[in-house]
């Protein structure tokens, strides 16, 4: 079994279930953790910030109910309204990441949410990559390379695709994944206590 978090990293409710998945993966250090990115931004969507005007609002619910921290630098993104997310941009510094560390990609994903939502810093930037990198102690040239290279937008459309598949609708969710058994272990908001009932609920099912 092995548990996959399928989230976006220009996701408000990701960036707060961050505390719970850290959580999640130090209480169970033997269960492989899969990150995937979501397409919450691609398309029509990607658009000036100012056009989603629940932003502030919702932000203030998830500040609330996760104690998610939403920075000065982010906050000057909101009032000045022209920043664009991408979500493609985001799951190609996802995948470059993943590559570096694939053991670390829990983590590195809300590393990159601490980019965004805390400094301010655009996701659609090689530097911002390169500070990460840096910070978690990865081959950062290596890391913007990989941000870079033209097959990181296939890999990106791939995790899209994963998502999909795996039936995802909103993020973040995280999943259990046993062979071709799917279960649900949170969507939106969960803590750690009502994931690990979960999973024993999982551990100790009968198999048909």
């Amino acid at each position: 079994m092995k548990l996959v978090y399928a989230f976006d990293a220009y996701c408000g409710w990701s960036h707060g279930f961050s505390g719970t998945l850290r959580e999640v993966v130090s209480r169970h250090p033997a269960l492989p953790v899969e990150v995937v990115s979501g397409g919450l931004f691609t398309g029509p969507r990607r658009v000036p910030i100012r056009e989603f005007g629940y932003v502030q609002g919702a932000n203030a619910r998830i500040a609330e109910q996760t104690g998610a921290e939403f920075g000065e630098g982010y906050e000057r993104l909101i009032a000045d309204g022209s920043f664009v997310m991408d979500s493609e941009a985001a799951a190609r510094g996802v995948v470059a990441l993943r590559r570096a560390a694939p053991d670390r990609a829990a983590e590195l994903a809300g590393a990159l949410q601490r980019a965004f939502y805390v400094h301010g810093l655009s996701l659609s930037d090689p530097a911002t990559y390169r500070k990460v990198a840096e910070q978690a102690g990865l081959d950062a040239d290596a890391v913007v390379a990989a941000f870079e290279a033209p097959e990181a937008r296939n890999a990106a459309a791939d995790d899209f695709r994963r998502s999909a598949e795996l039936g995802v609708t909103g993020f973040p969710t995280l999943l259990a994944v046993d062979g071709g058994r799917v279960t649900v272990l949170a969507q939106g908001h969960a803590t750690a206590d009502e994931i690990d009932r979960r999973l024993a609920a999982l551990t100790t099912a009968p198999t048909h």
